[in-house]
Order: structure tokens, then C-alpha cells, then sequence
């Protein structure tokens, strides 16, 4: 085995004792440079220990910088790491630190290395849980149609609302033009209700009530919508066993893999 298989048994491996332990301590590494960039947002804390705060965030970066060249060296195929989901947020975790050098403050957009935590699927053995979340994407973008004309209903309604408001409250009680309604009606209806803007008189009152019942009927629908989608991925990606209720077998499993059940197939006839 060459230098290079061995650099990238360490960096990309996880089934070796060096590849977890790469992987656990550039999880940590990981996790100190994200706080940090957090601590350095409290000023207290940044004004008394600034350089140490700046020396770390360099110390990260750097090695940070090196663990990414070494991953291009030792890649398969280094375009297609690059280009890959990890590879472009590798790049995107040690480029802010550097933009400091032109541009003051892009530093705190380092915390982007938060996304490389995602790593602990592979390390802790958790790669079965991306598929399921690939389920969940699937089902978001095949309900994506019944969602954006929900949310165009909805956008309708908060503009009615809005001039609605608008014309009874008036700009003496706070509501000093349309845009400004809508926000509240919007505010209201997603049941935010930070209070900034709110009605004076009896009839925006009851016009107020009523928008606020309507919202906790609007956040059930695009629930019901997904929800839908997923039992229909479900449905199309995994078999459910009729013992245990064990709905994630893959379509090629012939027993449950939670109990050992046979798992019958839906256009199997069943025996008398």
C-alpha cells in the first residue's frame, strides 16, 4: 500500500482504528472552532481575551486548510470531492477566516463548519439514518406543487387581511400603511405575535381573532401534505411487516429485519 492509500485509509476511512480516530478528533476539532466563533460574538468575553480568541480562530483555520489540500491529494478523485456536498463545505469553512484580511467581521460565517458535524454518520454508524432523510426530501419536493399554491392562498389572504386592517385601525392605532397590516397579518397568522403592532377597536379586534384561529388551521395543512408524501415513500421505498409494524425493510428484504418475520409482498396471494 502506497503513502497515498494510507493517507486516504486515515482521512476517508472509518472502519480502521486511525480513520476513527481521525474522524473523532477533527469532530472535536470541529466543534471548539464553531465555539469560538460564538464566544467571539460575546463582547465581554471578546474584549478580554481578543488575542486569544484570534489565535485560535487561525490555529483552526490552518488546520483546517491542510486537512482540506490533504484531502484533495489523497481523493480518488479530487474534482469529484470538490464538487461533492462535504467537499464544498470543507472549502466554505476555512475561506472566512481568510476574507478577514479584506473584509472585517466574515469571520463569524465560520460557524458554516457545523455542517461538517454531519460526519458523525459515518463514524458513529448512523448511515442507514441518510436515507431516511432522503425520504423526507423526496416526499418535500414531490408535496412542493400543493405547497406553493398553498402558500400563494395564504399570501392572498394576508394581503386582504392586511387592507382590512388597514381601513379600520387606520394609522392612528399603529397601522400607517398596507405593508405594515400585512406584517401583522402575518405576524398573527403564523401565531408569531410579537405585539410591536396591535388593534385598538372592537371590529379589529374581532377581525384580529378570527386571523388568529385561521392560523392554527393553516399550520395543519402543509403538515397534512408532507405527512401524505411520506407514507406514499414510505409505501414506495420500504415493505412494512404485518407482526411487528416494522415499516423500514428495504423493497429486496424477504424477512423483517427487527423480529425475522416473513415479509410477505403486497401482490403475493396469501396461502387459505
Amino acid at each position: 500500500m502506497t503513502r497515498k492509500e494510507q493517507l486516504r485509509e486515515v482521512i476517508f476511512g472509518t472502519d480502521t482504528r486511525s480513520g476513527k480516530g481521525f474522524d473523532l478528533a477533527l469532530l472535536v476539532a470541529i466543534s471548539a472552532s464553531v465555539l469560538v466563533v460564538m464566544l467571539d460574538s460575546v463582547e465581554s468575553f471578546r474584549l478580554e481575551h481578543e488575542r486569544l480568541l484570534i489565535t485560535a480562530e487561525w490555529i483552526f483555520t490552518v488546520i483546517f486548510t491542510i486537512e482540506y489540500g490533504l484531502r484533495l491529494y489523497c481523493a480518488r478523485s479530487a474534482r469529484k470531492y470538490a464538487f461533492s456536498f462535504f467537499g464544498m463545505v470543507d472549502l466554505l469553512s476555512i475561506i472566512p477566516t481568510y476574507l478577514t484580511l479584506i473584509i472585517t467581521g466574515t469571520h463569524y460565517l465560520a460557524v458554516i463548519r457545523v455542517l461538517r458535524i454531519l460526519r458523525m454518520f459515518r463514524v458513529l454508524k448512523m448511515v442507514r439514518h441518510v436515507s431516511e432523510g432522503s425520504t423526507i426530501i423526496r416526499a418535500l419536493l414531490s408535496s412542493r406543487a400543493k405547497i406553493t399554491v398553498f402558500i400563494f392562498a395564504v399570501l392572498c389572504m394576508m394581503v386582504i387581511m392586511g387592507t382590512l386592517m388597514y381601513m379600520i385601525e387606520g394609522e392612528q392605532n399603529g397601522f400607517t400603511n398596507i405593508p405594515q397590516s400585512i406584517y401583522w397579518a402575518i405576524v398573527t397568522i403564523t401565531t408569531v405575535g410579537y405585539g410591536d403592532v396591535s388593534p385598538d377597536t372592537p371590529a379589529g379586534k374581532l377581525l384580529a381573532s378570527f386571523a388568529m384561529l385561521i392560523g392554527y388551521a393553516i399550520i395543519a395543512v402543509p403538515t397534512g401534505i408532507i405527512t401524505v408524501e411520506l407514507q406514499r415513500e414510505n409505501r414506495r421505498h420500504f415493505k412494512s411487516c404485518e407482526r411487528c409494524g416494522n415499516n423500514e425493510n428495504a423493497q429486496s428484504a424477504r424477512y423483517c429485519h427487527q423480529c425475522g418475520e416473513r415479509i410477505i409482498a403486497a401482490d403475493t396471494p396469501r396461502e387459505a
